[in-house]
C-alpha cells in the first residue's frame, strides 16, 4: 500500500508540476476573480487527473491501442481549444480594460462553472491520459484505488498552490493596466502551447 501511495504521489506531482496553458489560466483566472473561483477551478483540474489515473489503472494496458489511433485528434482538438482560450482570455480583458466602470464581481463565473470548465479542459489534454498510463503500464501498482487517490490529492494540493499564486498575484495588480497585462501575457502563453501542440 505505501509503494502505490508513493507511487501515485510522484505521479500526481510529476503531471502538475509542469505549468502549462492550464495553470497559467487557472493563475490568470484566480487573479482576475477570486479565491473562491480559483480553488474551484483547481479542483477541476485535479479531478481530471484523478479520472485519468483512475482510468490507467483500471485499463492499463487496454488502453493502449485503444489510443494510439486518437491521439492525434486529441492533440489537434486541445490545440483549438487552447486557441479558442487563448483569445477568449485577451477579448475580456480588452473589453474589461475599455470598460473600467464595470465591476469585477458582475463578471465573476460561478465557482461549479469554473471547475466544470477546467475539468473539461483538463480532460481535453491527451498528454495527461497517456502520463498515466505509460506510468501503470510500466509498473502496475498493486493497489490502483490508493495509487489514483494519491495522485489525485498531489495534483490538488498543487494546483491549489497555483490558485494562491494567482490570488496573491491578483492582490498586487489591482488596477486595469495590471489586470490587462497579466491577462494578455497570460494568453500569450497559453497561444504558444497550442502552437506546440500542433
Amino acid at each position: 500500500m505505501s509503494a502505490a501511495l508513493v507511487a501515485g504521489l510522484v505521479a500526481g506531482y510529476g503531471i502538475a508540476m509542469p505549468v502549462g496553458a492550464i495553470g497559467v489560466y487557472l493563475v490568470e483566472l484566480t487573479a482576475r476573480t477570486s479565491w473562491r473561483v480559483g480553488a474551484a477551478a483547481a479542483m477541476g483540474v485535479a479531478t481530471a487527473d484523478g479520472v485519468y489515473a483512475v482510468l490507467a489503472t483500471t485499463g492499463g494496458a487496454a488502453l493502449a491501442p485503444v489510443l494510439a489511433p486518437i491521439t492525434t485528434p486529441l492533440r489537434l482538438t486541445s490545440a483549438v481549444a487552447l486557441f479558442l482560450l487563448a483569445a477568449w482570455t485577451a477579448v475580456r480583458a480588452i473589453r474589461r480594460y475599455r470598460s473600467p466602470e464595470t465591476p469585477l464581481l458582475a463578471t465573476e463565473p460561478h465557482p461549479l462553472r469554473a471547475y466544470a470548465t477546467l475539468l473539461g479542459l483538463t480532460l481535453l489534454n491527451p498528454s495527461t491520459i497517456i502520463y498515466f498510463t505509460a506510468l501503470v503500464l510500466g509498473d502496475r501498482p498493486a493497489n490502483g484505488t490508493v495509487f489514483a487517490a494519491a495522485a489525485f490529492a498531489a495534483s490538488a494540493s498543487w494546483q491549489l498552490v497555483l490558485a494562491v499564486g494567482g490570488a496573491l498575484l491578483g492582490r498586487s495588480l489591482t488596477g486595469p493596466r495590471g489586470r490587462l497585462g497579466t491577462a494578455l501575457l497570460s494568453s500569450a502563453v497559453i497561444l504558444v502551447l497550442a502552437v506546440r501542440l500542433l
